[in-house]
């Protein structure tokens, strides 16, 4: 079961077979060519195993995926898929098992681990997926809530509502073909999400009789769910920012007095059964660890609870593909032979998880611009805070409409308050949506290249507030007066070559410092420790306090907090620093578990968590980023030969193959490569299998 491998200038894989599933296996041997350690460790990640390689450090995310059921959830959800759609899963997974083990003999990062590879289960693929996503919807955040109405009252719950970087968002618009050079519609935009090393996407062109799709894989997960062009029919989306997985506070008890006994849960009708049994977790270069899996009518309980009153107490989550036994795996097969928007909407009324706001438009001129996965129908309370098991009130009551629009010339989607705003709690600020559709809205004559300056637009609307403070500011001495002069005469973008930007970002940063240790906060700082490591990036006061800036500068909820002396001291604290360009400071920072080698040079950015160009540090913590951009696309309805695309590294994961890092320069400077689907300008790669 082999297909043909072909490969461009960038080394981007282009797979032709004769038919899908033979195509499927292609795909999954080629993912494990190109990027076989990426795919074991996500197989790792899934199960709960990553510490029998990577040691104590990776205890917490390990017993994290056992109390969650994450395998065990994806292989309920691979049992209940069509037939069909089963059996290409599983040729794809044949494929990975094809290639794995001789890619990894020449993938150092096996070596360094002393790790083997091996043999992928069938659901393997839609654990992968899940494990990518199981924390998307930002439930952690619940856990944070609780503790600030705890400390400051219900009315500040949604006090740090906005956008942060344990969330992941997304740019994406469309543009109708009257507003373009060619008369088709242009599809453009950028995910972000940590940026990895190897990338989160994989650039992949799928060829067979029944379908040739361009567009941006998932390693370890078959076909093109994100972002695709089949040649006559264009997709992206972007996080809908919907909640839909909710925390129960569980109170529970033995039915007998051994350690492994049974354990039931009180619910609204009583003490229930809940399922329990022991899990080992193996730790390199340490000692086991034994892990309590329950699972109450609710769900998983994936939190021990610093609140219960006995030492059974604890957190469940409930989330959509553990109730559903769905995934909406089945979307994908028809995803990929899509022909027009009405085939793509079709098809994404079966989505599942995430929940995603979808662009889509076709060679007819169709548009389309929705909503899709699965939001249960709950208590507003769900939605804010962790919710009593015992109560009635908190059951699922359904799935909710997703809400769809009318595309009138331009339609942006960029995290904010919109389209899914009956679904979620907390949004982006408005600033990179409102950027994007007044850079649109200044042409009308379109193309695939002039996209390119959207992508890199580095404007910061949101420094206004913190701006303003400083222009009423009087009395300051001699440097801090010069340096409030510099910010006020800054044309507010965050360029990497820019000193003003500089000059803001330490102030911002100071100021931030300064408000999470005012007295009135200080005690959210201790909530961090409560809870394993995986939540601290929604529980980090510092962090929280940095993206919800803007809401803290107006609010009237902290009596206690002197805005106006925290900026003034914050501007004196800055004032005598040594001049910087913001690309000093701000550097690309790309995560990997492994250690870098020492002194690897990365560039510096331009950017900034509210600029179109998001590229994310977190203000009064660190200015490296590490989340931003992982992807950019511009899909051509008048020509797909037109359509362009880039990731930040490369299409290769292996440290020091050609492919490897070789778009970064593209990445850097906001140049996009070609997508070519015509064989015959590409070369075939031999098959030494």
């Amino acid at each position: 079961m082999a297909g043909s491998t072909y490969r461009d200038a960038w080394g981007i894989p282009h797979l032709r077979a004769a038919d899908p599933l033979r195509l499927a296996f292609a795909q999954g041997r080629n993912a494990a060519r190109d990027r076989a350690w990426q795919l074991e460790l996500e197989r790792h990640r899934s199960q709960g195993t990553t510490a029998s390689f990577l040691g104590e450090g990776a205890v917490p995310w390990d017993r994290f995926a056992r109390r969650a059921r994450l395998d065990d959830t994806a292989r309920r959800c691979f049992d209940a898929l069509e037939e069909e759609t089963a059996a290409w899963v599983r040729a794809y997974v044949e494929g990975v098992n094809a290639g794995l083990t001789r890619a990894a003999a020449s993938t150092p990062e096996f070596t360094a681990t002393g790790l083997t590879p091996e043999p992928w289960n069938s659901w393997t693929p839609l654990a992968v997926w899940l494990t990518h996503h199981i924390l998307f919807a930002g439930f952690p955040t619940k856990l944070w809530r609780e503790e600030v109405a705890r400390q400051l009252g219900d009315e500040a719950m949604e006090l740090f509502a906005t956008d942060d970087p344990g969330t992941a968002g997304s740019n994406g618009w469309t543009v109708s073909g009257d507003r373009t050079a060619s008369g088709f519609p242009l599809i453009a935009g950028d995910p972000h999400r940590f940026l990895q090393n190897p990338g989160f996407y994989q650039q992949i062109h799928l060829s067979c009789p029944e379908y040739d799709v361009v567009g941006f894989a998932v390693p370890g997960v078959p076909g093109i769910a994100h972002f695709g062009h089949t040649g006559t029919v264009a997709w992206a989306i972007t996080n809908a920012m919907s909640d839909y997985h909710d925390l129960y506070r569980e109170r529970l008890r033995r039915t007998d007095d051994g350690a492994d006994g049974g354990i039931e849960a009180l619910g609204p009708s009583g003490w229930r059964p809940a399922t329990h049994h022991r899990e080992t977790v193996q730790v390199a270069g340490g000692a086991p660890v034994q892990i309590d899996v329950i699972e109450t009518e609710r769900g998983p309980v994936v939190l021990d609870d610093p609140e219960a009153d006995g030492p059974l107490g604890g957190i469940s989550l409930r989330y959509p593909p553990r109730v559903t036994e769905e995934l909406g795996f089945d979307v994908l097969p028809a995803l990929l032979r899509s022909r027009t928007v009405s085939d793509l909407d079709r098809a994404l009324d079966r989505w599942i998880e995430p929940v995603n706001v979808v662009h889509a438009a076709d060679t007819s001129g169709g548009l389309l611009h929705r909503v899709a996965g699965y939001v249960p129908t709950r208590h507003r309370d769900n939605r804010l805070r962790i919710v009593p098991a015992w109560r009635t009130g908190h059951d699922w009551q359904g799935r909710h409409d997703t809400p769809r629009a009318e595309v009138d010339g331009i339609a942006v989607m960029a995290n904010e308050r919109g389209l899914a705003a009956p679904l979620g709690t907390e949004f982006a600020p408005p600033y990179r949506a409102d950027r994007i559709a007044d850079l649109l809205r200044r042409s009308r004559e379109w193309t695939p290249r002039g996209m390119a300056a959207i992508h890199m637009d580095t404007h910061l609307a949101a420094a206004a507030p913190l701006l303003g403070l400083v222009e009423r500011l009087d009395g300051l001495g001699p440097e801090a007066a010069r340096l409030r002069g510099r910010l006020l005469s800054w044309d507010r973008h965050m360029d990497a070559d820019g000193f003003a930007a500089a000059d803001y970002a330490r102030l911002r940063s100071a100021v931030v410092r300064r408000i999470a240790d005012t007295p009135e906060l200080a005690g959210l700082g201790a909530l961090r420790s409560a809870y394993p490591v995986v939540f601290e990036p929604w529980l980090h006061l510092t962090g929280k306090v940095a993206f919800a800036l803007e809401n803290l500068l107006a609010t009237a909820l902290l009596p206690g907090l002197d805005r106006a002396a925290v900026v003034r001291a914050a501007l004196e604290e800055v004032a005598g620093a040594e001049a910087v360009t913001w690309g000093e400071l701000h550097r690309f920072a790309p995560v990997r578990l492994l250690p870098a080698p020492e002194g690897e040079p990365w560039p510096g950015l331009g950017g900034d968590h509210d600029c179109v160009l998001a590229t994310s540090s977190t203000p009064g913590v660190t200015d490296l980023s590490s989340r931003g951009p992982s992807a950019r696309y511009v899909w051509d309805l008048a020509d797909r030969d037109n359509s362009l695309w880039v990731v930040p590294l490369g299409a290769h994961g292996t440290p020091g193959d050609t492919h490897h890092r070789d778009q970064l320069p593209l990445w850097l400077h906001g140049e996009l490569a070609p997508v070519i689907t015509d064989f015959a300008q590409l070369v075939e790669e031999p098959d030494d299998d």
